[in-house]
């Protein structure tokens, strides 16, 4: 475990960025009265969450491996920091749809419905916490796994 306290730490640190970012959307209005504008701005959580790998990746590098880091120990730094973001990305679904904002679902599927891009049937099956869930753990694995390779492409030092 003491080999992971680096991917654990970002990992911390990358679930609690991702829950002011749902608070920050709620806010600006992305969660209700802007909801159409969601499936856009919600996007640049990507270069944040880019920018958490590159840190946690250099924060290895730096003090795990002394400063020199090859791309495939850079790589299974990133793919152990997704599989942390992964498994507490359930509990951000719960925090973010019971405490931060737990009208997003209703919204989504109203808003789905009335712009013509779903189905009632289909917004129900998609906007609900059981797919969030489960889009939340996958998009951590594959999207982290990609970014990882990139991150620690960028950060090797030999």
């Amino acid at each position: 475990m003491k080999n992971y306290q680096i991917e654990i730490k970002w990992g911390v640190i990358f679930f609690v960025i991702s829950l002011l970012w749902m608070y920050f959307e709620k806010i600006m209005g992305w969660h209700d009265v802007l909801i159409a504008k969601h499936p856009i701005f919600t996007n640049f959580f990507g270069l944040i969450a880019i920018a958490v790998y590159l840190f946690a990746i250099h924060d290895k590098r730096k003090n795990f491996f002394r400063g020199k880091m090859s791309w495939k120990q850079g790589f299974v730094s990133g793919v152990i920091l997704s599989i942390v973001i992964a498994l507490l990305s359930p509990i951000g679904q719960l925090i973010t749809h019971y405490l931060i904002s737990p009208e997003f679902f209703e919204n989504a599927i109203e808003s789905s419905v009335e712009r013509n891009a779903m189905s009632r049937e289909d917004a129900v099956a998609y906007f609900n916490l059981n797919s969030y869930i489960v889009q939340s753990i996958a998009g951590a694995l594959m999207m982290g796994v990609v970014t990882a390779a990139i991150a620690a492409l960028i950060l090797k030092r030999k």
